[in-house]
């Protein structure tokens, strides 16, 4: 396994740096969806990730031209799924489909037979022209190196990953975190592994981490961490703060605007993250439909670099770089 997933870290890279050399070069040309209606079904809007990737979409859509037919999924992956159907109704052009289960599949392939391209994110499909997408190996080995450093390399460290077996980014994401914690063999990964709700992900992980502040005393847990996002963050750091513990680490992924201030405050638990681009991928994602259309041939994935943030500086850093504004 570990093997494995060292070798894909490795082609991951090669395949990168030519993916961003081959974009750098399209984006000089010109590029229009003038002409073209182009369907963007995005799983839900009520994560902050989720909406502001459909909306980069969106917007970049409209400034290249062309219509935009959206449809929204409510954070209900077989909606999300059935909302291909009304596209394939509508007769677009092509398809941006962002995030879902595998439920997408067969609407995908349904697609497809009717000569509409599909352009995925944060989801690679066997019947996808392309996805566009963070490098979750990057996100996942450099979180699990700032946790290590955290707490100094040693230690029990409990993991919110309830989607590590659902979706294929966040397989990668704890997968990696996991295979980095084998470089240190004074981290525990404490058992069970706990499982946050995706609806209101801040109140039920802050509930769970009461539960398990409760059932370890102060000085048997070092750090928790979040497997694949960051809004169960905001409840474990609400918790720590109830409880009195705030020596305990925090760590996940994602970097919204919100976990981003969290971090910035002063002797804040949460102190490393990963942050994405959502409305770069998105407005990613549109481009590579027009470029598509001018003939390109588009490799199978696309991905848009990340911004590493470790500890308070950098976190006020990356929210002025990401255009969230400023902070004290």
């Amino acid at each position: 396994m570990s093997v494995r997933i060292a070798r894909n870290v490795a082609v991951l890279a090669a395949t990168m740096a030519v993916s961003m050399a081959v974009m750098s070069s399209s984006w000089a040309a010109d590029l229009s969806l003038s002409g073209k209606k182009i369907g963007v079904a995005v799983v839900g809007t009520q994560h902050f990730w989720d909406r502001e990737a459909f909306n980069g979409a969106l917007d970049r859509v409209k400034e290249l031209g062309g219509e935009v037919v959206p449809v929204d999924g409510g954070r209900d992956n077989q909606v999300h799924a059935d909302n291909h159907d009304i596209l394939l109704n509508n007769k677009v052009d092509a398809v941006i489909s962002i995030l879902g289960d595998g439920a997408v599949e067969p609407k995908f392939e349904a697609l497809r037979a009717a000569g509409i391209p599909v352009f995925t994110v944060d989801h690679l499909s066997p019947h996808g022209i392309n996805n566009t997408t963070s490098d979750n190996y990057y996100m996942g080995t450099t979180i699990g190196r700032y946790m290590a450093d955290a707490i100094g390399g040693k230690g029990k460290v409990a993991i919110f990953n309830a989607f590590e077996g659902a979706l294929r980014i966040c397989g990668i994401r704890a997968g990696l975190w996991k295979y980095v914690m084998q470089d240190y063999p004074g981290i525990e990964i404490m058992q069970p592994e706990l499982a946050e709700e995706f609806a209101n992900a801040p109140e039920d992980a802050r509930k769970k981490t009461l539960d398990l502040l409760n059932q370890n005393p102060k000085g048997t847990i070092d750090a928790i961490h979040v497997g694949c996002w960051d809004q169960p963050a905001i409840g474990i750091v609400q918790a720590l703060e109830e409880a009195g513990r705030t020596e305990i680490k925090v760590t996940a992924l994602d970097g919204g605007p919100e976990t981003l201030e969290i971090m910035a405050e002063e002797n804040s638990p949460f102190v490393a993250n990963v942050a994405q681009q959502p409305r770069k991928i998105g407005s990613t994602a549109a481009t590579n439909v027009a470029r598509h259309f001018a003939g390109e041939t588009l490799l199978p994935q696309t991905f848009v670099d990340v911004k590493p943030v470790n500890g308070p500086e950098e976190a006020k850093a990356v929210y002025k770089e990401l255009g969230y504004g400023e902070l004290d």
